[in-house]
């Protein structure tokens, strides 16, 4: 039997061509995601590795506590305690780091690298008047507070070369050094797509810290000095409280550890869009091994007949998915390490900068892929096989197709309402808990999707049915026969739209959601935002100097300025976050909707509360806090307004930044807002530009910027998930080929019949590619709407934490997505509906 098995797939070859193809797709995107993962992070850990050689022990200090119960605590770690650590017997050499933001721009003025990954340190020479952790190609070292040194990539690509004079970007207005030298690093950041500016040690400790003051000490060891030892003996020297002491070895493992998580997490994400191009793949398989062995039923009765039992046919067919899913897998493995291969060449040309190192193809990998592609097959083959094995030699003998009989489809029926109900009611279930409900909405979208699967064959013939009055007075006979065979066998139709469904239910539930969420989120920032521009860093996330505040507001053309500080308080026993504003100028720079009270008061030394946490607080106009500031001082606070709550711009409480300021020598400013004379125009913006003297680490943005930005991270966010379900949907394409080509081998004779009355060939690949557009539509119809409730259900639960959330239903996409899903079906049926055109009249006829 397993012979026959072999035969039967060398005799289809051409038949399981697009189920090879699957299940090679599927499998390749999980192997190509193991392998990539592997190596990246191979690499990944043998760089971070490499930036710990030669280091015994590494002192780290958090730098986060200035003043702490009245009692001023030191930033870093200090000289003292680097003399001290010094002269430790065993200690070869101690070098102090300090670092934070530091930015260069090219030539013209574009900041260099990727935000989040451009660093600013210190050049600390040894003995020998080099630093071990940079290598010079060009020049030298800084000495001196006018010199700095770059890394090579951002000096090629700034065009920069010793003795250039370079504007270095930081947190407040931009300086302007002499380039002293070049250098290679293995510093992770630098090979992530950022930049390195080094400059001499009292500068770095003046920008980023205090003088005499360092955020990290490596400690070298002297020969034969042991690094546990050492670190035993530099423990007693720290205050154990915001300082810490390692060993190069354990921060090596913590740092592998790391990358090893990041990877798994990354690795995950791209596995559940294999999994669900495997899952689409599952309903091509069935439907391919479904018609195999209904067009062989009386080869597989004659097995029967000759003394084959019931379990060698079912075997038999299981064995020919064996195979398939062996050979596909093994294709799939191959073409998943080319995959890898690729997309490693992709973030290299993307400017990613991987740290090279081998190809990792783990033994884990090759079992992986194998053993999913396989089973996958197996699962797929399970019911067409099990369906054989039930079939009388005789009753298969005397036909040549098995229809489904009306008692399996009413029991399908059935169970399909069952499961589709349960899957409906949890949903709704999980809209009614809330927030905290997603999870079982969750729960009952899978069960949702089952029992539209298993529902698919009943609604296929109504919904079809709608659309036919149209086929037929727009295409005619071609329309008309495109509808009726569309329906004809509802299990095959309902099988090939499922793959569609499943893929287009998952885009549209997540592209109206993220809509919804970017609109949301748009009128919360930009209606609420009054003023002419927005000051912030490129990167979105660094910290604003004071300095900043003070250039504008002393700057030409400039009406008013406001910093949005975030500070803190403590109050009954809890630490309370506060924006620092200028009383003087926010209400015109803010649309702050005051409920109770005056904005007016802030500048008196009270404050203003959210509503919701003046409810939660039991605080009203008139009432007082006792406030305790990081710095240990105390005061009385009194509460001046209560204002609607505007999260995404501000703290649950407002209050003057002078008195933040006051108890903090080192306030977060996260963004500026500025007013001009002239309004918002290019006059202005550049005004502004001007002031901060044209630095590429700041943004300057109006209300249009930040609503484009938006847009354009929403639309990044979807071309990802978009291009990550694509495999589900290439596999889609190939099931409706497959249907098409299979189903045109069961009605050759049906279609010379055809031609013989009349049908001219073009009028036959009309009625085919109908036929694809029909069940492409049908899938897509399905699951765009069941997209759209599961969007609904998902963003009601979140509506009440979301401010001015309004579902948005993107009708431009799902028009798209309709126009997409016909095109499917057009690019399918060209190969079926070629060959059926070109089918001999008389030899199609004759055909059994």
């Amino acid at each position: 039997m397993f012979r026959t098995a072999l035969r039967n797939v060398l005799a289809h070859k051409a038949r399981l061509l697009m189920t090879v193809l699957a299940v090679t797709l599927g499998v390749a995107f999980v192997a190509g995601t193991l392998t990539f993962t592997d190596t990246l992070g191979k690499a990944l850990s043998g760089q971070s590795a490499k930036s710990y050689d030669g280091i015994a022990v590494s002192v780290t200090s958090n730098g986060s506590i200035r003043e702490e119960n009245g009692q001023k605590t030191e930033p870093g770690i200090s000289q003292k305690t680097l003399a001290q650590v010094k002269v430790l017997k065993g200690v070869e050499s101690v070098s102090g780091r300090v670092s934070g933001f530091a930015g260069v721009g090219d030539e013209n003025g574009k900041l260099i690298g990727s935000g989040w990954a451009n660093k600013g340190s210190n050049y600390a020479p040894g003995k020998d008047g080099k630093d071990p952790r940079y290598t010079f190609t060009v020049g030298k070292g800084p000495a001196g507070a006018g010199q700095i040194a770059l890394d090579k990539a951002t000096a090629d690509t700034g065009k920069y070369s010793v003795g250039d004079k370079v504007r270095v970007a930081t947190n407040s207005p931009v300086k302007e050094y002499t380039l002293s030298g070049v250098f290679t690093t293995q510093d992770g950041q630098v090979n992530a797509g950022g930049s390195l500016v080094l400059f001499d040690t009292a500068v770095a400790q003046e920008q980023y810290l205090e003088p005499g003051f360092y955020d990290e000490l490596s400690v070298a060891a002297a020969s034969g000095a042991s690094a546990d030892q050492l670190l035993a003996e530099i423990d007693p020297l720290l205050d154990g409280k915001n300082t810490k002491a390692q060993t190069g070895a354990v921060l090596a493992k913590e740092q592998a550890e790391s990358i090893a998580k990041e990877m798994s997490d990354v690795s995950s994400m791209l596995l559940a869009f294999a999994g669900i191009a495997l899952f689409v793949g599952v309903f091509l398989i069935y439907n391919t091994f479904s018609m195999l062995v209904a067009q062989r039923t009386r080869e597989l009765a004659l097995l029967r007949a000759v003394g084959a039992k019931r379990g060698q046919v079912i075997r038999s067919v299981m064995s020919e998915s064996l195979v398939v899913g062996a050979v596909a897998s093994a294709i799939g493995l191959a073409c998943g390490v080319g995959l890898a291969l690729a997309m490693r060449s992709l973030m290299d040309t993307l400017g990613a900068n991987v740290p090279s190192g081998t190809l990792v193809i783990a033994p884990s990998t090759v079992v992986t892929a194998l053993v999913i592609g396989v089973l996958v097959t197996l699962v797929a083959a399970v019911f067409p096989a099990w369906r054989t094995g039930r079939i009388p030699p005789v009753a298969a003998m005397g036909s040549a197709n098995l229809p489904a009989t009306a008692k399996s489809l009413v029991r399908r029926n059935i169970i399909g309402s069952v499961i589709s109900i349960l899957g409906t009611g949890l949903v709704l279930l999980g809209v009614s808990i809330g927030f905290d409900g997603r999870t079982v909405i969750g729960i009952g979208a899978f069960f949702m999707i089952i029992g539209l699967i298993v529902l698919l064959p009943l609604l296929s013939r109504p919904v079809i049915a709608a659309g036919r009055p149209a086929l037929e007075k727009i295409f005619g006979v071609p329309g008309k026969l495109a509808a009726q065979n569309a329906v004809r066998n509802p299990r095959r139709t309902a099988v090939t739209a499922a793959s569609l469904a499943i893929g287009l239910t998952l885009v549209t539930t997540m592209s109206v959601l993220a809509i919804t969420m970017g609109k949301a989120v748009d009128r919360m920032s930009t209606d609420k935002l009054m003023a002419d521009y927005k000051v912030s860093m490129s990167d979105g996330s660094g910290r604003l100097d004071a300095l900043v505040v003070e250039t504008l507001a002393k700057a030409r053309g400039i009406k008013e300025v406001s910093p949005n500080a975030d500070g803190y308080f403590s109050a009954a026993g809890t630490t309370r976050l506060a924006s620092g504003v200028n009383p003087a100028a926010i209400g015109n720079l803010l649309n702050i909707e005051v409920l109770h009270g005056s904005l007016d008061s802030l500048g008196k030394g009270e404050i203003a509360v959210a509503e919701k946490t003046a409810k939660e607080q039991n605080l009203e106009v008139g009432s007082t806090l006792q406030a305790q500031f990081d710095d240990g001082q105390k005061a009385t606070l009194k509460v001046g307004a209560v204002y609607q709550d505007m999260e995404s711009l501000l703290s649950p409480y407002i209050i003057d930044s002078k008195i933040l300021s006051e108890h903090s020598e080192d306030q977060y400013i996260r963004e500026v807002y500025v007013n001009t004379n002239g309004g918002e125009s290019k006059a202005s913006e550049k005004a502004v530009i001007d002031a901060l003297g044209n630095n590429p680490a700041m943004t300057v943005a109006t209300r249009q910027d930040m609503r484009n930005e938006m847009g354009g991270t929403i639309n990044m966010a979807l071309n990802i998930m978009y291009g990550l379900l694509g495999m589900a949907l290439i596999i889609s394409v190939l099931g409706v080929v497959n249907t098409l080509a299979m189903s045109v081998f069961e009605r050759t004779q049906e279609i010379g019949m055809l031609r013989a009355i009349g049908l001219d060939r073009g009028l036959v690949k009309n009625m085919i590619r109908l036929e694809a557009v029909v069940i492409s539509l049908f899938g897509a119809v399905l699951g765009i709407a069941i997209g759209v409730f599961l969007a609904w259900a998902i963003g009601t639960t979140f509506s009440k934490e979301v401010p001015g959330y309004q579902l948005v239903l993107p009708y431009d996409r799902i028009s798209i997505f309709l126009l997409l899903a016909a095109v499917v079906g057009v690019l399918a049926a060209m190969w079926p509906a070629r060959t059926t055109a070109r089918l001999n009249m008389l030899t199609a006829i004759k055909t059994e």
